[in-house]
């Protein structure tokens, strides 16, 4: 078996007060791949990401980095940080400086990159996040979702091997989180790991290569989003709905059985298995009372 880039194993970590948060949580974060944190409202994301990039300490368990037991001091923390990213969810915890280029400059600059080799990371970073024409702007002016990419591009700036974000789609518009994932999908074709806490099924179902679903401090599955995502008894668990593609995929299914293979994953994808259903139906169904209503609309048959 590959070694994981990240391996949380047996997390326990408890808030001051005595509030439990992990208990005994398991992680392996494959190297390359984009893995979505699921669960309700206080099962343990946000802590769990913090303790990904060290920012937090386990109470009882380890973290490996690249199969290697991580440690805390300075100089560890440093390498650590500089390879796992993190992105809060709200960017106004993270922004800091009086310019967009100024707080993006901070990590590649913090790293011991000279002023060249740092100005042509953070354009870049700019320009992958589409918001190189905000460099000068001040952080204070920015909308939500341009300090949300102002963020992200801070951290991208520093070529992490992973990146972590906390609900990266939170305060998004439809434009935003298209952009985003854009963004976000550049970073994957370089090699780059991806993980995200996300309360949004539809999201991590149409864009995870695997999820992770958190119940109470604790990893209840781990695996591939189809399985899982459909899986209503998994669902009911973690206080989770089933991604809406998903539904109405397993509903197409039971309609019409010879749509085999994988669900879609997309609505796009939704919609042309549903414009190939009656092109796909076999001739001895054909003639079916449902097959012919289905035939004699003109609006749901497939245009050349």
């Amino acid at each position: 078996m590959t070694t994981p880039i990240l391996d949380a194993r047996g997390l326990c970590y408890d808030y001051p007060g005595g509030a439990v948060a992990l208990q005994g949580l398991d992680l392996r974060i494959a190297r390359g791949r984009r893995l979505a944190l699921l669960g309700a409202n206080g099962c343990g994301k946000t802590t769990l990401l913090l303790h990904l990039n060290g920012t937090f300490k386990p109470r009882a368990g380890e973290l490996r980095l690249n199969g290697r037991p991580a440690t805390y001091g300075r100089r560890a923390l440093t390498d650590w940080r500089s390879r796992v990213g993190l992105v809060l969810q709200e960017p106004d915890d993270q922004l800091f400086s009086a310019t967009v280029y100024q707080d993006v400059s901070f990590g590649p600059l913090n790293q011991g990159l000279d002023e060249t080799r740092a100005r042509a990371c953070v354009l870049d970073a700019l320009d992958a996040l589409g918001i190189g024409h905000l460099a000068d702007r001040p952080t204070h002016l920015l909308s939500f979702g341009q300090k949300k990419r102002a963020a992200i591009a801070g951290v991208l700036a520093m070529a992490p091997e992973v990146l972590i974000l906390d609900e990266p789609d939170a305060g998004l518009d439809g434009q935003g989180v298209a952009r985003l994932l854009q963004a976000l999908e550049q970073c994957r074709a370089r090699g780059t790991t991806l993980v995200f806490a996300t309360h949004d099924v539809d999201l991590a179902y149409a864009w995870a290569d695997e999820v992770a679903i958190l119940v109470e401090g604790r990893l209840l599955h781990q695996g591939e989003p189809a399985e899982l995502l459909g899986d209503s008894d998994v669902l009911a668990a973690a206080g989770l709905a089933m991604p809406l593609v998903l539904q109405l995929a397993k509903a197409l299914r039971r309609t019409y059985p010879w749509t085999d293979g994988q669900p879609p994953r997309t609505a796009a994808e939704l919609i042309a298995t549903l414009e190939a259903v009656p092109h796909a139906i076999p001739d001895t169904i054909r003639n079916t009372p449902l097959t012919a209503s289905v035939n004699e609309r003109p609006n749901l048959r497939r245009h050349p």
